[in-house]
């Protein structure tokens, strides 16, 4: 018998906005100090009503046309009953039978696979977060009350997953495409997007074909990390292999948690169905109208990341690693978006490159202006500690230093000198090598000058060269660009190198 993993992901996106979903209480921050931004409404003391946040249905239309799905003209809200600690109404307004959202789909990039796998959404609803439960080392429970009634969205997928790979690039590409449409930070580690996972095992025929129905499923619960959710799949897979194996296959439906400390699963409790929510309409909300909002939200709708990253390939060139990486941050991809707007200018205005030397020009220049931004500035950013969000660097003025870059104005030793001075205090390019001394050397008879002196104090090493040791040739070219200062050109040295010792 041949067995397969069928996955499906349930979502919570927790939206940035000012107020919870049903109240005027602020969203507080996750060091704020516990019980402080409640409210009766919140706290579901009797006799309140609930306001829906209108920046929450919006963001949740926005989101469900991103996602490529139906929005529900006619929807409503429900209450969801069950009784736990972190729940003082003892229900959760959610949503039941007609959500924001349903039928829609992402595509994501597999790392290593072929071909864009598509994940099909089953719907997307707007609900109150609940409370957070905290075990206290004396044994006994306390309830933070500041989260419960934020506003979530939830996703929930279709089981088109095959494995832990394709469910972290999807939790990827949605973080990144909530971070995108600037409705949530997506960060899982702060609780802004948890993952629940539904796993069981499906046979399949020798061409990979299913055989019978889907199994029974086991639900993993609040999953707080791309890597917790990777070993979460990996510990189940290999847990429900073994119960197959054995002739006892997960026959209920079960809740489980992923203890990091043990590495494994543990079981929780027994799944409940909608059934045993008793889910009927919130009486206090009117239903929602949403055919207005989302033909309003259709126009506020950003380049998403998919179209940006072909976009960047298509229209610069660039390698779809680098395309990927600059997407994969908002910030960073606006500013590249900026700086090449410059240097698109530039490579016009050249009287050297024509309408047929524009595409070679342009794909040259793109492979400059990536290797400095992705490698040397997000390395001296990362040395910093800094982030672009913050730097004194312009777009602007990272574009004019690449132009000085390619044009070999600049060389590639002084360049990160110069890079570091723009850092420091948000000067321009040319500015800084003025007053570093960071011109290229552009006069061949005092470079050849600087080289025969250069090779005249290293007799033994040139012996070693010209008897066959041409590993050295890197030596010699790095005593030059120190004795240059690194204002040597590279290319240039290395040529008259080679013909002074006659290689």
């Amino acid at each position: 018998m041949k067995l397969v993993p069928v996955i499906g992901l349930e979502t919570h996106i927790q939206l940035a906005t000012n107020t919870k979903l049903f109240c005027a209480c602020a969203v507080s921050s996750e060091n704020a100090q516990p019980n402080t931004s409640v409210c009766q409404i919140c706290l579901g003391h009797p006799g309140v009503l609930p306001v829906p946040n209108e920046t929450a249905v919006r963001w949740a239309v926005l989101l469900g046309l991103a996602l490529n799905g139906k929005i529900t003209p006619h929807s409503k809200f429900d209450r969801k009953h069950y009784f736990y600690p972190d729940l003082p109404k003892a229900y959760q307004i959610s949503q039941f039978d007609l959500p924001v959202m349903t039928d829609g789909w992402l595509d994501i990039e597999v790392e290593g696979a072929k071909g864009v796998p598509r994940i099909g959404i089953e719907r997307m609803h707007l609900e109150e977060d609940a409370a957070k439960n905290m075990h206290g080392d004396d044994g006994k429970t306390y309830v933070d009350f500041n989260r419960g009634g934020m506003p979530l969205c939830e996703i929930v997928t279709r089981p088109d997953f095959r494995g832990a790979a394709e469910a972290k690039a999807y939790l990827h590409e949605l973080r990144l495409l909530v971070r995108t449409l600037g409705i949530s930070g997506g960060n899982m580690e702060k609780g802004q997007l948890r993952c629940d996972v539904n796993i069981s095992l499906r046979e399949v025929d020798n061409d990979g074909a299913f055989i019978g129905p889907l199994n029974t499923k086991t639900e993993i619960k609040n999953i707080n990390s791309f890597r917790h959710v990777e070993r979460a799949i990996a510990y189940e897979t290999a847990r429900q292999t073994k119960l197959w194996e054995a002739g006892t296959p997960p026959a209920v439906t079960t809740t489980r948690g992923w203890n990091d400390t043990a590495q494994r699963t543990d079981e929780q409790r027994t799944k409940e169905d909608s059934a045993d929510y008793r889910y009927f309409p919130e009486p206090d909300i009117p239903p929602l109208e949403l055919a207005s909002i989302a033909k309003a939200m259709r126009q506020k709708m950003p380049e998403l990341p998919a179209a940006k990253r072909a976009r960047l390939m298509e229209e610069y060139g660039f390698k779809r690693s680098d395309a990927a990486h600059i997407v994969d941050d908002p910030a960073l991809a606006n500013f590249a978006e900026n700086a090449l707007s410059e240097l698109g200018a530039w490579l016009e205005a050249k009287p050297d490159v024509t309408a047929e030397t524009m595409p070679a020009a342009r794909t040259k220049m793109s492979k400059v202006f990536c290797g400095w931004l992705i490698s040397k500035l997000g390395g001296l950013l990362a040395e910093r500690g800094s982030d672009i969000r913050i730097a004194k660097l312009t777009p602007e003025n990272f574009a004019q230093f690449v132009m000085l870059i390619a044009d070999g104005r600049l060389t590639g030793t002084k360049g990160l000198e110069v890079l570091n001075r723009m850092l420091d205090d948000g000067s321009d390019p040319e500015h800084a090598m003025q007053d570093m001394g960071a011109k290229r050397m552009d006069d061949v008879t005092a470079l050849r000058n600087i080289i025969d002196s250069v090779l005249a104090g290293l007799p033994t090493e040139v012996i070693r060269y010209k008897n066959g040791e041409t590993k050295l040739l890197p030596f010699f070219l790095g005593s030059v660009m120190k004795a240059t200062k690194g204002n040597a050109d590279a290319e240039s040295a290395t040529r008259i190198i080679r013909e002074i010792l006659g290689s």
